[in-house]
């Protein structure tokens, strides 16, 4: 009953449920899933960053931003301590951190992390997709504080 491809499929019925909105569906599916994660593997193990950067989504799709901003520095200290330098999932945790400092209004923090993720995903071969919403990110911030040169 606790085997870690059920955290997958918990993980799984997450991502539906936040892109159907029901974000109260998804946090419980979620914290299914890291229940899981947390009786197969050791703290600290990889797949607990993606946990946590669900976790992040789902909670800034709330506006709670201070626990997206807790759950998504979760994700980074596990990458940091499982990960290469320069992996690619270093620039979308580092975008997820700058878009919730900009959404805490909390400018200057989010530059800084939309540029360490850009140059992430600038000197690597990343998905377009990502470093397009990177951009878009930084643009919104710097229209938030009306900077527009």
């Amino acid at each position: 009953p606790n085997h870690p491809d059920l955290a997958d499929s918990h993980l799984a019925f997450a991502a539906c449920y936040e892109r159907m909105g029901d974000y109260a569906a998804a946090l419980k599916a979620l914290r299914s899933a890291f229940q899981i994660q947390q009786q197969a593997f050791q703290e600290g193990n990889p797949a607990f960053s993606f946990t946590y950067s669900r976790l992040g989504r789902v909670y800034r799709s709330m506006k709670d931003y201070s626990k997206a901003l807790d759950n998504f520095e979760k994700c980074l200290a596990i990458d940091e301590k499982t990960l290469p330098e320069k992996h690619p999932d270093f620039g979308i945790t580092y975008s997820n951190i700058g878009d919730v400092h900009r959404l805490m209004g909390n400018y200057e923090k989010a530059l800084a992390f939309h540029q360490k993720a850009l140059n992430i995903q600038e000197n690597i071969q990343c998905n377009p997709l990502e470093c397009a919403l990177t951009y878009m990110n930084l643009g919104e911030t710097y229209r938030e504080m009306k900077d527009y040169s």
